[in-house]
């Protein structure tokens, strides 16, 4: 009776100690996203400055700069869903939008004298490198709470518990970032 009092006591320690190291994960991953959607916040704020400012000089770019407008608020409104998956999808979308007008501005060489132009870039830039590093640190934290939950034997408490695995952030199988940059030093 004791020992089977003690062996009980030990696998409810166990348990609590499983349920608290995957609640303490769930939050540092939550915690995560939270941090990409501040950087992506900020890139959703910088887009239109920077659409306004090329706007004049890139007339005969009109589509491009419709198409990073579409996209920035299609992934505004994602944010605002809370849908991973659609915010993912979105933000890729931006991404490649954005990719895009960068590519069609180094062809207008009073947009990259334009020292007020230049900034933004550059401030887009930065943004574009945060969000990288927030995605990595998120990516980093949701596999490691997936494999948490995973493992023997915390997967045969972890779902009856309520866990469920995370998304991990990634680019879509036909997505343009994928493709090999060509690099071309010949002027």
């Amino acid at each position: 009776m004791t020992v089977a009092l003690i062996a009980l006591g030990a696998i409810a320690l166990w348990v609590i100690a499983v349920f608290n190291k995957l609640i303490s994960l769930k939050n540092k991953v939550a915690n995560a996203f939270k941090q990409i959607d501040v950087q992506l916040k900020r890139r959703h704020d910088l887009i239109p400055n920077l659409v306004n400012s090329v706007k004049g000089e890139m007339k005969f770019e009109k589509e491009t700069l419709e198409k990073v407008i579409q996209a920035r608020t299609a992934a505004v409104s994602a944010s605002a869903s809370g849908n991973m998956n659609e915010i993912l999808q979105k933000e890729g979308m931006l991404t490649q939008a954005l990719g895009r007008l960068f590519a069609v501005a180094e062809n207008y060489p009073n947009l990259k004298a334009n020292e007020a132009v230049k900034a933004l870039m550059e401030e887009l830039t930065h943004t574009e490198n945060q969000i990288g590093f927030s995605r990595q640190l998120y990516n980093d934290l949701a596999t490691d709470f997936n494999i948490k939950q995973q493992v023997f034997p915390n997967n045969l408490f972890a779902g009856a518990l309520g866990f469920t695995q995370s998304i991990l952030w990634e680019l879509p199988a036909d997505s343009k970032e994928r493709e090999t940059p060509k690099v071309n030093l010949t002027v």
